[in-house]
């Protein structure tokens, strides 16, 4: 943490100007579209949910960024990072005057987002020029670069009448360039970094760097900030459009009058840094949320007529909030806003002094996305009640929750500091007779974990262990059923209305598989960092994104392809919790048990999939959720389809199972995992061919599932197809967890060999039955590809720690005894989760392949020959390398001769 005694006053003060100045400019082009977006809107005939899209596309990658802009700034300076931050995102807005539909623009808002990441590079550059007791205020000197939204809103107006909206964006591209030039030459590289490099010291690891963000603290902290930062992001787009709209300004006055909200929000922020430093961030925190209540009750009231019954007659009278009361307590709202945002940032550089890149990067993404959804929902509330004042009714919702858990917390820490004496008596008096000591205590993080030792497993292990694992394998079920429940969902939407073409959903139906395969490499790592139950309880409530967007967007069919490209995307989440939940599992059993754990979270984990193409073809066709689920689609046929079921059956669903998760698991302290250790295996032959066996076998299953209802629809129009496909997953399932046994007794690789053999066959079964238009031939193709998908899923995974007992020996002849059997075990680990990833992808070749196929033949049979010759490559990968006589594996499965040592692994 940077001192007073190691930089001069002038110093200071010019890496404190230099960056706030920055700040304001970069603010200023972050938040453009608040006023070209009006032009641009009626430019273009967009919704009021495109207008919102349009408008938090640039918060999206402002908030994304600046976790990685943090830690680079950490590592290679502000001075450099900021310089180059500025430039490219001055090319973005340039760019921006080329693009010429929404889509288009909506890249050129991606480009020019990257002004929102400024706010983490200033946050980690300033903080490093002050102490502890003065941080408060420099950042919040520096955060009052907020008044870059109001400057756009001044300015931006005037501009945009005199030469147009174009002329808007030349202007700010040509600022923000000047300026990256100028703050390059004239700023100086922070005293830490010096030090750092005159020293010779290596910069944090990556690790080290995101140590911090398995505190629950600072995800709490993040909420804060969610609101404070996001909010006033979000009512900085928002607001020119609400005045327009609702009080029938044109744009220059309603530029203005949002002005003065962005002003009292950005201005004051300096001397939230004082009072922070003063009274405590803490104190200033309920300050800013106890009366931000109060305000945004007053703004969500809407405008309502009254009638009374009085004694003389019907008594009538209306409510209303006029322009400048609106405005008042807008000001008044944004200037407890700004002291929030500054008390935020006071508790980070406190609280982890060698941090703050990254966590400072967390909660500024946290409240960046704030700036990205919160639009969108406004947007979309708009559309869905047709009330204005619906957005602040919102916030006000988002700002109780925040205020509950600080106050909440709070408490808890209070107590904690009297001791254990007043902890242990209960809430009320009234229960003293039926409080027993210690009976509510359950411990959340486990110190003492030892699995292998046997009296430790059979008298405490094994019952926490259990519990653990029956509340993951619902959590991980329901991961899988909105993974791809997706595929259910696009089947049905031509019959609803939507005029999408077989390539755009076949695209549909491949993005949650290719995003799912992706976020599964990253997720892997994240238990070790996060915990068990907290990254659990994370990943299954992230599932709620999906779930409820789908039961949204299907209402429409005026909803935009670009939102269900999104809405796919988000749908991966559900197939990237796979890999946490398995590597959270894996820590809490023994060696012996571990298969078996590992086998029924992975089996019954992916039953996900059939249950959701057995339950939503029944719930789409009821009104489930009454009035609440909104109104049904009607058919060409005059029937009616509740399409939003597909999505909002699964919500109370994982409301249930997210609150399992953080009542039920438990955090091991000593779950580590090293990525440098593991990452030997990205030098081994046999990774990368196990990786190619893997996508033929769970690729098929993930893929096949994805693609099987729509193919189906496709390929036999007359016939509803819908009420069987869950039963070619289930097959996949089941036979993943029911032939395990096999490789066991027979050996992984030749079980793998005949699968594919299978699986050749099975695929010219299906072709042939789509040349001859036989349904049972298809059908019955299919069910042989799933069973042997499942099996295939079993025995590769059972060669690998077989395949690594002979590799680790012959290429690390110098680890012997328990050093060897560790090595093998952890990197048959490692090789286990990769492969998972890779296989994964799958999902999205296999639709794909589809929609390439029909969009360039008109049928889907090409696909399947591409099939047909990649399973024959298998087939020869399989018995080349591990299967023929003097194959790695043929001594082995041929004489029983496997190292007792190498237990086999379950099936992803």
């Amino acid at each position: 943490m940077q001192s007073v005694a190691t930089a001069s006053s002038a110093d200071q003060t010019r890496a404190l100007s230099l960056s706030t100045i920055a700040f304001t400019a970069c603010f200023a082009v972050w938040t453009i579209f608040s006023i070209i977006g009006v032009a641009i809107k009626a430019e273009l005939g967009l919704s009021d949910t495109q207008f919102g899209l349009l408008v938090a596309t640039p918060i999206l990658t402002g908030s994304v960024s600046r976790l990685f802009l943090g830690i680079w700034t950490e590592k290679y300076g502000g001075r450099l990072v900021f310089s180059s931050q500025m430039l490219l995102t001055a090319i973005a807005t340039w760019a921006l005057t080329l693009a010429d539909t929404y889509v288009m623009y909506l890249v050129a808002a991606l480009g020019i987002g990257l002004a929102g990441g400024s706010f983490i590079i200033g946050v980690a550059y300033v903080s490093r020029w002050y102490d502890a007791g003065h941080q408060g205020t420099a950042l919040g000197i520096f955060g009052a670069g907020n008044v870059g939204a109001a400057v756009t809103k001044f300015l931006a107006p005037f501009v945009m009448v005199a030469y147009g909206w174009h002329g808007v964006a030349y202007v700010w591209a040509a600022g923000l360039a000047i300026l990256g030039v100028l703050f390059f030459l004239l700023a100086k590289d922070d005293p830490q970094l010096v030090a750092r490099r005159k020293s010779g010291a290596k910069a944090p690891s990556l690790t080290q760097q995101f140590a911090p963000l398995k505190n629950l603290q600072v995800w709490r902290f993040s909420l804060y900030y969610f609101f404070v930062f996001g909010a006033f992001v979000a009512l900085a787009l928002w607001l020119p459009h609400y005045l327009i709209d609702v009080y029938g300004i044109d744009v220059r006055y309603a530029g203005m009058a949002a002005a003065s909200f962005s002003l009292s929000a950005s201005l004051f922020r300096a001397y939230g840094g004082i009072l922070s430093d003063r009274f405590g961030a803490r104190s200033v925190m309920y300050w800013t949320f106890s009366f931000s209540m109060l305000f945004l009750l007053m703004l969500s009231y809407p405008p309502t007529d009254y009638v009374i019954a009085g004694k003389d007659g019907p008594i009538a009278f209306s409510t209303s909030m006029g322009l400048w009361p609106f405005i008042a307590t807008l000001f008044a709202l944004g200037f407890f806003m700004s002291l929030g945002k500054a008390a935020v940032f006071k508790h980070i550089p406190v609280y982890y002094p060698n941090h703050v890149g990254a966590v400072g990067g967390l909660v500024g993404m946290i409240g960046g996305l704030g700036g990205f959804a919160l639009p969108i929902a406004f947007g979309v509330l708009l559309d869905l009640t047709g009330i204005y004042t619906s957005c602040f009714a919102l916030l006000l919702l988002v700002v109780a929750i925040a205020l509950a858990w600080m106050h909440f917390s709070v408490r808890a820490m209070e107590r904690a500091a009297h001791g254990e004496v007043l902890d242990r008596l209960p809430e009320l008096p009234e229960m003293r007779a039926i409080h027993v000591p210690g009976r509510n205590a359950m411990a959340r993080v486990l110190d003492d974990w030892r699995p292998e030792d046997s009296e430790f497993w059979a008298t405490q292990g094994r019952a926490v262990a259990r519990r653990n694992l029956w509340v993951s394998i619902p959590a991980l079920l329901l991961a899988f059923s909105v993974w791809m429940v997706w595929s259910m969902v696009i089947a049905r939407l031509p019959a609803i209305g939507f005029a999408f073409t077989p390539e755009q959903l076949f695209w549909l139906a491949a993005l949650p598989a290719l995003s799912g395969a992706t976020l599964r490499i990253f997720y892997g790592f994240m238990v070790p960092i996060f915990g068990g139950r907290l990254w659990t309880t994370l990943a299954t409530a992230s599932l709620l994104l999906p779930a409820i967007g789908i039961g949204y967007a299907v209402q429409n069919p005026e909803t935009p392809y670009v939102m269900f490209l999104v809405l796919a995307l988000l749908c991966g989440l559900g197939g990237a919790n796979f890999a946490s939940s398995m590597a959270n599992i894996g820590y809490f059993f023994p060696k012996a048990e571990k298969g078996n754990a590992l086998a029924l979270n992975a089996g019954l984990g992916n039953l996900g999939v059939s249950v959701m193409q057995f339950l939503v073809p029944l719930v789409i066709t009821i009104s489930v959720f009454g009035a609440m689920g909104g109104q049904p689609q009607t058919l060409s046929d005059g029937g009616q389809l509740w399409m939003q079921n597909a999505g909002f059956v699964w919500v109370p669903f994982i409301l249930a199972a997210t609150v399992a998760a953080w009542l039920g698991m438990n955090d091991i302290a000593d779950a580590k995992a090293s990525f440098v250790q593991q990452s030997v295996i990205f030098g081994r032959t046999h990774n990368w061919l196990m990786c190619v066996l893997y996508i033929g076998t769970f690729g098929s299953f993930i893929g096949y599932s994805a693609g099987f209802p729509l193919l189906s629809r496709i390929a036999f129009p007359d016939i509803n197809a819908l009420q069987f496909v869950f039963l070619g997953p289930l097959v996949g399932a089941l036979s993943r967890a029911g032939t395990g046994w096999v490789a066991d007794r027979f050996g992984g690789g030749r079980v793998t060999f005949w699968v594919f053999a299978g699986m050749i066959v099975s695929v010219l079964a299906v072709i042939l039955s789509l040349q001859a238009g036989s349904f049972a031939g298809f059908f019955a193709g299919f069910m042989a590809l799933f069973f042997f998908t499942g099996v295939g899923n079993a025995s590769t995974f059972q060669m690998i720690p077989v395949i690594m007992g002979r590799e680790v020996p012959r290429l690390m002849p110098h680890l012997t005894g328990t050093d060897r059997a560790r090595q093998i075990a952890m990197e048959s680990g490692g090789i286990v989760a990769f492969t998972s990833a890779i296989g994964a992808y799958g999902g999205f070749f296999i639709p794909k392949a589809y929609g390439s196929s029909i969009a360039m033949t008109g049928s889907p049979i090409g696909a399947l020959w591409l099939f047909l010759a990649f399973y024959v490559l298998c087939l020869a990968i399989t018995w080349a390398v591990y299967t023929r006589p003097g194959g790695l594996l043929h001594q082995i499965e041929h004489k029983g001769a496997r190292p007792a040592s190498i237990a086999a692994q379950p099936a992803q």
